[in-house]
């Protein structure tokens, strides 16, 4: 078993990190602005690209798929649950210069490994295709060939922004880190805003992946500024013999693979989605736009926040352990306290959501109905998922990758056994539309989260002691969601029919102020924490 402590080699008093509830607050504040550009992005590509009604929709998600897998192995979360810990570390311990030597060569290694991958990834587009979208032929194929060429260079630039978002969080600069996607998506907005109504379908569809490529390298000259700031001696080399540049690269390794194998789900969800009826693909990222919302502003901006923190801890096993402790319980109430809500919301309000975002032009009321099957679906894991981020950042804090590899691997093999079972043969055995797969994808990908958060939990808690959720707090939070969701629904059956905009602000509205009244009735110390960061006393 990977040892437990991070310590200092001196017997230097403990270090006192500071709480993260300014610096979760600056990360949702950040992934907020790029994630409501996001949903304004994907309601105009909804508009103009639709879902069912042609294939321009369905080859642009998938070609995206294809080099994001690059963005996701070499960037963000891989980047910077093996980075991050070292080089918040070696800050910790004020050796600003080795900091800025490790910085500088894994930016160079990264930059060298992704432009190989890139040109080997544009080159090899059409052998791609069969094995990620299988049920793709003719026009449908070819299109999400050329769409996959054009946006392969854009996964390289999102790769060194990952970088920078690394630095940036090591150094507490999370709004700029967050806030940097604002640049992709309002590059990809001008584009649908300037082409829109110009072009055909197929035409937009390679417009707008040259402008995915154009914001991802605004999103990465947005930070560079401030990281030159923070590291005025940065030099990039590829001198990987350093003893902390082989630190980073040996935790690279099995994170790599650890997300790879998290990717293997994600593909064979789109893998699956492509044998269903024609709009499925779309349908699940239009639907991935809603989901990933209370993921990021809450999952990952609170473990975002905590990972630097927790790599920062100094002392003995024991008061690393007991700080961890404290530290993830904390976190886990706070994310348990806005994800269950979300979860609610999908289940009973996902058709209101789903309206008000993407239904017009060629996104019609039918494909509204089935992204509110999906985000139902999804609905099942949100609360394992955004819970089981902040436990594997609690083992990188610990320097161990390992132990998230091995449960990832069980999660992805439930998924693809339970995703291929739910989405194909079920329907057909219950006698509903094959469209209704895409929500078992969802679905099945739920279950299997749940499994890997139990096997994360139980085995950090031999490591560290017990930590996690109470059952009380867990069900008072449910009870006043299915009690927001219940005065909801009322209140939607009692409103006229108005703007799509006008009717879910009034619906998610009530949800929203009923579950704020409820936990703050119920004393529920996030919700008064809330009201008291919303309404500071003067």
């Amino acid at each position: 078993m990977t040892t437990a402590t991070v310590s200092s080699p001196s017997p230097a008093a403990p270090t006192r990190s500071r709480g993260t509830g300014k610096a979760a607050a600056l990360v949702a504040a950040g992934i907020l602005a790029s994630r409501l550009l996001g949903v304004v992005r994907q309601s105009l590509m909804a508009r103009y690209l639709g879902a069912t009604t042609g294939i321009a929709a369905d080859a642009f998600m998938a070609a995206f798929k294809i080099p994001n897998l690059l963005q996701n192995l070499f960037g963000e979360g891989a980047l910077s649950a093996s980075f991050i810990p070292i080089y918040s570390n070696l800050l910790a311990r004020d050796e600003r210069d080795e900091a800025g030597r490790v910085a500088g060569a894994v930016a160079a290694i990264l930059a060298l490994v992704t432009s190989v991958l890139v040109l080997v990834g544009v080159l090899l587009a059409p052998y791609l295709i069969p094995v990620i979208a299988p049920g793709f032929t003719g026009p449908k194929r070819d299109l999400t060939i050329a769409l996959t060429r054009v946006l392969f260079p854009g996964a390289g630039l999102f790769v060194l922004s990952a970088w920078s978002m690394g630095v940036l969080n090591s150094h507490r600069r999370f709004f700029l880190s967050y806030a940097s996607g604002v640049m992709w998506n309002v590059a990809m907005i001008v584009a649908l805003l300037t082409f829109g109504a110009r072009q055909d379908r197929v035409t937009l569809a390679v417009t707008l992946g040259w402008a995915s490529v154009a914001g991802a390298g605004l999103q990465f000259l947005v930070q560079l500024p401030t990281v030159l700031r923070l590291i005025p001696d940065l030099r990039p080399s590829l001198d990987y013999t350093r003893a902390n540049v082989r630190r980073v690269l040996a935790n690279f390794t099995p994170i790599f693979f650890s997300r790879g194998i998290v990717q293997v789900s994600a593909y064979v969800d789109q893998l699956l989605a492509s044998l269903l009826p024609q709009g499925m693909v779309a349908l699940l990222g239009y639907a991935l736009t809603i989901y990933t919302l209370p993921v990021s502003l809450f999952g990952m901006a609170i473990s975002a926040a905590e990972l630097p923190e927790m790599s920062s801890i100094l002392g003995e096993e024991s008061e690393v352990a007991a700080m961890l402790r404290a530290r993830l319980n904390a976190g886990l109430r706070r994310i348990a306290f806005f994800v269950i809500p979300s979860a609610a919301a999908f289940l009973t309000l996902g058709d209101v959501i789903a309206r008000a975002l993407f239904q017009s032009g060629r996104f019609t009321e039918t494909d509204t109905i089935f992204t509110w099957g999906i985000l139902a679906g999804s609905a099942v894991g949100l609360l394992a998922s955004t819970l089981g981020r902040l436990y594997s950042s609690t083992y990188y804090a610990l320097h161990d990758t390992r132990t998230p590899l091995r449960f990832a691997i069980v999660r992805v093999a439930l998924t693809t056994a339970l995703g291929y079972l739910f989405a194909i043969p079920l329907p057909g055995m219950l006698g509903i539309d094959q469209r209704w797969g895409a929500a078992g994808l969802t679905a099945s990908a739920g279950i299997a989260g749940w499994i890997e958060f139990l096997l994360l939990r139980s085995r950090l808690n031999r490591r560290i002691g017990t930590t996690g959720l109470s059952r009380q707090y867990v069900a008072l939070l449910w009870l006043s969601a299915i009690v927001s969701a219940g005065a909801a629904f009322l209140i939607r059956r009692q409103l006229a029919p108005t703007h799509r905009f006008v009717f879910a602000v009034a619906v998610l509205g009530a949800f929203s102020v009923v579950y704020a009244a409820l936990t703050i009735a119920l004393r529920i110390p996030e919700a008064r924490a809330l009201v008291a960061r919303v309404m500071p006393r003067q």
